[in-house]
């Protein structure tokens, strides 16, 4: 469903050391928006919700709700830093295309 490479495994559990409440994993969700029709959303989540498919990766789970699933199937997350900015960003297959700044897709 997703993989996730070391960068962003490391990017989670630092981001899941340092929550200001306990949580489990990293969510990830696909709402309509953006300039390309789909934007990603990412959060830390603490449950499983019903539907939700849940991917464990080195001692980190990622939720994904139904309605995301099909939009994000065989995607890799990874984490880059960079000069100018830092974040995760999507190898998406399902993305016939995508905006200039990366964080939506159509």
């Amino acid at each position: 469903m997703i993989m996730l490479t070391e960068n962003a495994v490391a990017a989670v559990k630092t981001a899941l050391s340092r929550a200001a409440e306990p949580a489990d994993g990293l969510r990830i969700m696909v709402r309509a928006g953006g300039c390309a029709g789909f934007q990603y959303l990412l959060g830390l989540e603490s449950i499983s919700r019903e539907g939700d498919a849940v991917i464990e990766t080195d001692g980190v789970k990622v939720f994904v709700d139904v309605g995301s699933q099909p939009h994000v199937a065989g995607t890799t997350v990874d984490f880059v830093t960079g000069f100018e900015s830092s974040g995760f960003v999507f190898d998406n297959p399902n993305a016939r295309e995508k905006c200039a700044c990366g964080k939506s897709f159509g």
